[in-house]
């Protein structure tokens, strides 16, 4: 009875929902080229004029909020990148096309002045007391054209004073000749002096450690886990088909602080649809850098075009991360395994969200999500008629409702997973890019944040077939607050019997043997019941 009163509810809620209900992601800024503040038009002239700025050139990667601004990296690929950190002003510019303003000015933008500036930066991050954490990869170009004026570089400013504290060289040792590094993550322990951070070499297959109080980094290298998968380079984005077969290691993110003062910091290969895990307590160690390979551990595949380049985790648990395949960004609430039935869709968007590059959450639990069409800008032309940049925005709470991720409804699970259905085969000869990837559905009214132009069309999965509840056993044996059962899961890594047990949103690791989690009583096991949409059959 109880069960038929249920289905009853959720089929009513789904009645009453609008067919937009899944449009949740919010634009908050576009471009169709990007502009930038020059101090007055006769000197953006000048430089239109010699070549230092062409507009078409280009490209945002990275976003990062704080306060009352927005970052932008713009990479230098090309020629005409005037500057390379930038932000945008929140208060002067509520939505629309703002023009990049150089941070912390225009002087510390200058590309091979290595000392005194950053010449190129990718992914960046601010820390919870306050610092903007930026690696300057001290290149020019890409791939056959790259040059490298400057050393890799970590710069940290201080955002109380808009002033740089700290700069530290990576020393030879820590980078090898294909090193490529476009993503950091931050680690803050007891304070802010007890403050790591790891840089993944994407190209030159390792991961390296920065300690803050130490001022003195380390590399880890010739980790099987660091490579490409052989089976897993081969990319299809915006009607085109390419190959990146030789990314290694490149998306990261961390845990919540677990009880035993560390972190677990996930990562993936950029060809790969794996995730892996290791502790911080290991990547702080520095005499462990040749001796910890059973230390990191293997989790799941996301399933079938499941690459992504950007990876975040909340402070109660929630990673989201992007789907460059799929024009998507995903979630996995990491008290439950790393298996796909237990992955989400939080939003999709098959023109706004083609290459959603980065994904970060500030210190509001605010979501905000960047896409670039990064593959057409390299692989095909973009049209500058339209727009190709975008910056979406959203509550993290409001993401993840009514997902797998939503432990607090998890009732009302997805009606989709990460892995989505083979795309067709492409047609032999040149990619072709169009802007309509797929039919459009009827469309959400907009909401913005001022009066602007409608939003692009927007696609999703389909909804939830028959509407069917799925029923979730998980084992419980923590009592949390006001003696709430904590569900709990383990991943087990057979080599050391170490088990990364998850506790709600945290992580801990146990060392034990191998057998004793079984003679401690906690065997734990997740049972999904393969209902309509739970279970989806794909080809990979």
């Amino acid at each position: 009875m109880f069960q038929d009163k249920r289905w009853i509810l959720v089929t009513l809620i789904t009645l009453a929902t609008p067919s937009w209900a899944a449009y949740k992601l919010q634009e908050r800024y576009s471009w169709n080229q990007l502009d930038f503040a020059f101090p007055n038009p006769r000197l953006k002239d000048q430089a239109l004029a010699s070549g230092d700025y062409i507009p078409q050139n280009g490209l945002p990667v990275g976003v990062e909020h704080f306060g009352n601004r927005l970052f932008v990296t713009v990479p230098r690929w090309r020629d005409g990148i005037p500057a390379t950190l930038t932000y945008i002003d929140m208060v002067r510019s509520l939505t629309g096309s703002p023009e990049l303003i150089p941070y912390p000015d225009w002087r510390s933008n200058t590309a091979g002045d290595c000392a005194n500036s950053i010449t190129t930066a990718y992914r960046i991050k601010v820390d919870e007391c306050g610092r903007l954490w930026v690696l300057d990869t001290g290149t020019v170009g890409i791939g056959n054209t790259t040059t490298n004026p400057c050393p890799y570089a970590v710069n940290v400013f201080d955002l109380a004073t808009d002033t740089r504290i700290r700069r530290y060289e990576l020393p030879g040792v820590d980078t090898n000749p294909n090193t490529f590094i476009a993503n950091i993550a931050v680690d803050i322990g007891k304070n802010c002096d007890d403050a790591y951070a790891y840089f993944a070499d994407e190209l030159g297959y390792g991961l390296i450690t920065y300690s803050w109080e130490l001022n003195k980094s380390w590399r880890f290298s010739a980790h099987s886990y660091f490579f490409p998968d052989p089976l897993r380079g081969d990319f299809n984005v915006a009607g085109l088909n390419f190959q990146w077969g030789e990314e290694g290691i490149f998306g990261m993110s961390l845990s919540p602080i677990r009880s035993d003062g560390y972190r677990t910091l996930y990562f993936s290969p950029l060809a790969s649809h794996r995730q892996f895990a290791v502790s911080t307590r290991i990547l702080r160690d520095e005499t462990r850098t040749e001796d910890s390979y059973h230390d990191f551990v293997a989790l799941d595949e996301r399933g079938p075009n499941g690459h992504t380049t950007s990876r975040v985790m909340s402070d109660d648990g929630v990673e989201l991360f992007n789907l460059i395949d799929q024009n998507a960004v995903g979630c996995w609430h990491s008290s439950m395994p790393y298996t796909p039935q237990f992955h989400g869709i939080v939003d999709r968007d098959d023109v706004g969200l083609v290459f959603p590059a980065d994904v970060k959450i500030d210190e509001n639990k605010n979501v905000w999500v960047l896409s670039d069409r990064m593959p057409v800008f390299l692989l095909s032309d973009l049209d500058y008629a339209d727009t190709n940049f975008r910056i979406y925005t959203a509550p993290l709470a409001t993401l993840i409702e009514n997902t797998v991720c939503d432990l607090s409804n998890n009732a009302f699970g997805p009606s989709n997973t990460v892995s989505s259905p083979k795309q067709a085969a492409l047609p032999i000869g040149p990619p072709l890019y169009t802007k309509q990837y797929r039919p459009v559905l009827p469309q959400k009214p907009q909401t913005s944040w001022v009066s602007s132009p409608p939003p692009p069309s927007r696609t999703y999965l389909p909804a939830n077939p028959g509407n069917v509840v799925s029923s979730i056993s998980v084992s419980t044996n923590t009592v949390g607050p006001a003696g709430v059962e904590v569900p709990k899961a383990y991943i087990f890594n057979q080599h050391n019997g170490i088990n990364y047990e998850t506790s709600g949103p945290h992580l801990f690791p146990t060392h034990q043997p191998a057998q004793s989690s079984a003679q401690n009583g906690l065997k734990t096991y997740v049972n999904a019941r393969q209902s309509g949409w739970w279970h989806h059959q794909h080809q990979g």
